[in-house]
């Protein structure tokens, strides 16, 4: 199958054309995203490859269709930038990597954690400019503090055991509760009750319409003053304009982010010699107790090489019309 790959980077042209070799597919890669403006390079190819940040919206499928794409693969678990309407009315199939190493996601939520509340980043700079001062590092103890964790799915689940692990308190809302999670002390309770309880909560659901902003200035004012808050999801799950009032007022004492809502325009590109136009990432960045990463959660061995394989199967069971179960919004 002729395949046109979006958004991609060194890394991924490793691991996809390591784990190629098996699968045998015609692999051309594009460092640029896809849009309804660069989606006329399609011509030719059978199926597109796209990541979080492409925009695969109704006008680019209709391109696409035009061009003769009959396949969207995405190489992540998210699909909410697909247009799964327009993709089902001309005939083209969405796949995604519904699981690739959820272990990766929750750690990096830990790695959060700890950074903000240690301040280890600031410590390393410090001692790198010969200042071994201590003040202003003071932490606190994770021990028996509350964590919520607003979505218990691959990610979330395996965040709630790593949490346990510190000796928290865990309480967690989901639709669909875990029974395997209650047998490991996890306590499920209503959305106002998990964020109004915790000093820590971290988000873990899924980008939808009635999950968008479900982070906003109402919710900020019924959390605890200092409240630490994670978000290695999705970017529009918290309104940021808000987080940036709650920061300022002090309702937020700790915010970490490894997603961003208009990251699009920012992540996956060094922009360290550009004038960033984005007004709230840079207000965001002025915060002393703000932390961001570049949607690097996902980023490690295990996780890439699992994305590759399975994004190259998902393409495979289609060239060979044999069901898959990773194909969304079935027809």
């Amino acid at each position: 199958m002729k395949v046109a790959i979006f958004s991609t980077k060194n890394y991924d042209r490793e691991y996809i054309d390591r784990f190629n070799i098996s699968e045998n597919h015609a692999l051309t890669f594009f460092e640029t995203s896809l849009t309804r403006n660069t989606a006329k390079l399609t011509i030719g190819f059978d199926a597109v490859c796209v990541f979080v940040n492409d925009k695969v919206d109704r006008e680019t499928i209709h391109i696409l269709s035009e061009n003769g794409i009959k396949v969207i693969a995405l190489r992540c678990a998210g699909f909410n930038n697909v247009d799964l309407e327009a993709a089902k009315e001309k005939n083209i199939t969405v796949l995604n990597v519904p699981s690739y190493s959820p272990h990766a996601v929750a750690e990096h939520t830990v790695a959060l954690i700890m950074t903000l509340n240690r301040k280890t980043h600031k410590a390393y700079n410090r001692v790198r400019e010969s200042n071994f001062s201590l003040d202003k590092l003071v932490g606190f103890d994770l021990y028996k503090k509350t964590v919520g964790v607003i979505g218990t799915g691959k990610i979330g689940a395996i965040f709630c055991k790593i949490m346990t692990g510190f000796g928290c308190t865990v309480l967690a809302h989901d639709t669909y509760e875990s029974d395997d999670l209650k047998k490991a002390g996890i306590r499920y309770k209503s959305f106002n009750e998990v964020i109004s309880e915790s000093d820590i909560i971290s988000l873990h659901c899924p980008l939808t319409p009635e999950t968008k902003y479900i982070i906003n200035d109402s919710t900020f004012s019924r959390m605890k003053n200092g409240v630490m808050m994670i978000n290695t999801s999705r970017g529009a799950l918290i309104n940021t304009l808000d987080a940036i009032q709650a920061l300022k007022n002090g309702k937020l004492g700790y915010f970490g982010i490894d997603v961003y809502e208009q990251e699009g325009n920012l992540f996956f590109k060094d922009l360290s010699e550009m004038v960033l136009q984005d007004e709230s990432i840079l207000r965001l960045m002025s915060f002393p107790n703000v932390l961001i990463t570049s949607h690097q959660g996902f980023l490690t061995k295990e996780a890439l090489t699992q994305i590759a394989i399975t994004t190259l199967k998902n393409l495979t069971d289609v060239e060979k019309d044999i069901p898959s179960e990773n194909v969304v919004g079935k027809k």
